[in-house]
């Protein structure tokens, strides 16, 4: 497939997940990886290996919002089949009286229309880095 015709789906594939998560849909969610997968914390919060472990994180970090939202500021295609993505994310943990609010980054590297490989982070910089590290090896 050419790669002008990968990008608007890239870019469409990574909106999806960013609906799912704000309905809280593990399953639309988990049905964009891959068997493999792998997500990992550039913030140290672990790396988590296939889509059991993926699932897992993701349903304990979803898990602990009373109210969670996700949206995106910048969905980018960088090429080599990975999409860069800022959002903001807000919500109140669960028992909490007040909401909270963040900026987050994730690079997701893409085969055959499922996510690979995700490198997520608070320091949107150092996640745009590895994004674009990775589309250079990969192209």
């Amino acid at each position: 497939m050419p790669e002008e015709a990968a990008t608007p789906d890239l870019v469409r594939l990574t909106r999806q997940a960013i609906d799912a998560s704000n309905r809280g849909d593990i399953d639309a969610i988990m049905g964009l990886f891959a068997p493999d997968a792998v997500w990992e914390s550039l913030d140290g919060i672990g790396v988590f290996k296939g889509a059991m472990a993926v699932r897992g994180f993701l349903t304990d970090w979803l898990s602990s919002y009373e109210v969670f939202d996700t949206e995106a500021e910048e969905v980018a295609n960088l090429g080599g089949g990975i999409t860069f993505v800022v959002v903001r994310q807000s919500g109140r943990l669960l028992g909490a009286a007040g909401r909270m609010q963040q900026r987050f980054a994730w690079a997701i590297a893409w085969e055959r229309r499922l996510a690979v490989h995700v490198f997520a982070g608070m320091d949107v910089e150092k996640v745009r880095a590895a994004a674009e590290r990775v589309a250079v090896e990969r192209r």
